[in-house]
């Protein structure tokens, strides 16, 4: 009992100090008062929270942009009758008010794939030099047996010993004719 009072006191005192278009529910809901300040909030937000994000798959955020000014206030007041008596710089001055930037500016290219290929590509460089010192220095010479010849002796052996004649090497070879099958 005495903790829905100290609830319902303590909710009465934040909506007290909130806008009047902004919910209560919560304590959390006075932390983002301190991030915000004195803009309005406008919506529900992208994850439930007095936030602003430009996105373009979320394009209207929970808070306005900038604070209110004098000007911002005079051109809300001009907005409530006919928008054909705006300008369009006043139009402009409106929606950069609420909007840091517009949904063409939002999805346009920042050109950070450059530095993730550069960083790519200077790895891959590095392990090719890595690789090719570690053959240089750390690796001893291929052994005899990766000659030609000793290759073409290891195949003449593996025919004469009919290794795995059934679907290996072996069953390809015509041991009538000496030579490979067709």
């Amino acid at each position: 009992m005495a903790l829905r009072l100290i609830n319902s006191a303590l909710r009465r005192q934040l909506a007290a100090q909130l806008p009047h278009n902004a919910q209560v529910g919560s304590v959390a809901s006075v932390h983002t008062l301190d991030k915000i300040g004195k803009r309005e909030v406008v919506g529900f937000g992208w994850n439930g929270t007095a936030c602003y994000a430009d996105r373009a798959d979320y394009p209207m955020p929970a808070v306005r942009f900038r604070e209110p000014n004098n000007e911002i206030t005079a051109l809300r007041t001009k907005e409530q009758g006919d928008w054909k008596k705006l300008s369009p710089q006043e139009i402009k001055a409106l929606y950069r008010a609420s909007f840091c930037q517009t949904i063409a500016e939002v999805q346009a290219g920042t050109g950070e794939w450059k530095m993730h290929l550069g960083i790519g590509l200077i790895f891959t460089a590095a392990a090719i030099w890595i690789a090719v010192l570690m053959n240089l220095f750390v690796y001893d010479e291929l052994p005899v047996t990766f000659d030609e010849e000793h290759q073409k002796a290891q195949l003449k052996r593996m025919i004469d010993l009919e290794i795995n004649p059934v679907t290996g090497l072996t069953s390809k070879w015509d041991y009538e004719n000496n030579k490979w099958k067709n």
